[in-house]
């Protein structure tokens, strides 16, 4: 069967809407009207026999079948990206724009400080930092890779793990002088201490708090009128005397702010929390892609070796 033609337009139109999130941003993208990239769905829809989106007054979103034939065909319009890229140069260039979904913490602390380095090298490419409290769906959202912290959920997605970060439980020094300092994890349930909780994004409610010894585990039912959703909040909290927190021990040696906090219960600071990068594409992923995979897991190394 011959090789409709008609269909890398509508490919192009639709990784614009995807990438922009809206008919009218792909169009400025695309230097098309928003009529003209609706057209351009419809035709490719009309070809492939199946509805690619949802649309709504106030959003677009791609259906099941849309992600399933956008995550297919991402790769191979990668590829013939840099075919064409390298049938006119020597080497293929990282260039275009690159979302990246990145937990808070991460972001403040390492991404954002260090991503003048990797823009640094390719000075084709733009890079968008987003960050968010939740992994959610990297191909609707027109996400290119993701640094998150948890164990990831099952999914199509590329995890590749990039360090695990041990927990420790802190307090300011003006919260130990007026509340005494816990000698055991138990003492936390006693009345006289106050725990600041941080919000589970997957589910709404704050995080358990566990305290982990060698290969015992401990589930301690802390008190706490005080839940956060921000990292930075949360350690604020913690250094205004709000409460004892529990905190990655990567945050505590590195911005001045922190450096006050003292920890508490060392001899049950065992647990340790995974931190993932995410991408979509399983074969031949992008070149932009690539090259931010190995900048990351350099960066980690150099910022955390342990």
């Amino acid at each position: 069967m011959a090789f409709d033609t008609r269909l890398m337009g509508g490919l192009g139109a639709m990784t614009a809407v995807v990438e922009a999130g809206s008919f009218v941003r792909a169009g400025e993208v695309l230097g098309l009207t928003q009529s003209g990239v609706s057209r351009a769905i419809q035709r490719l829809e009309q070809q492939l026999k199946l509805r690619l989106f949802e649309r709504s007054s106030r959003a677009v979103k791609l259906t099941d079948e849309g992600r399933s034939f956008y995550e297919t065909v991402v790769p191979l319009l990668s590829q013939l990206e840099e075919a064409s890229e390298k049938a006119g140069r020597s080497t293929v260039s990282v260039r275009g724009r690159l979302r990246i979904n990145a937990d808070a913490h991460f972001a403040r602390l390492v991404l954002s400080p260090q991503i003048g380095e990797f823009l640094g090298a390719h000075p084709e490419l733009g890079v968008e930092i987003i960050v968010r409290d939740e992994l959610g769906d990297l191909v609707a959202d027109g996400f290119d890779v993701a640094v998150r912290f948890g164990k990831p959920e099952p999914s199509i997605m590329i995890a590749r793990k990039l360090a695990e970060l041990r927990i420790i439980t802190c307090a300011s020094p003006g919260y130990l002088e007026q509340h005494g300092t816990p000698k055991h994890p138990r003492d936390l349930e006693k009345d006289k201490h106050l725990c600041i909780l941080f919000r589970d994004p997957a589910t709404g409610r704050p995080f358990a708090w566990e305290f982990h010894q060698g290969r015992k585990v401990l589930h301690v039912n802390v008190k706490g009128r005080l839940v956060i959703n921000d990292s930075a909040s949360y350690i604020a909290a913690c250094n205004a005397g709000q409460g004892v927190a529990q905190i990655f021990e990567w945050g505590l040696t590195r911005p001045l702010e922190i450096t006050q906090l003292v920890q508490i219960l060392p001899d049950w600071a065992d647990e340790r929390w995974p931190l993932y990068a995410y991408h979509v594409s399983r074969h031949h992923p992008p070149a932009k892609v690539r090259a931010f995979m190995d900048f990351v897991v350099a960066l980690v190394r150099r910022e955390w070796p342990r």
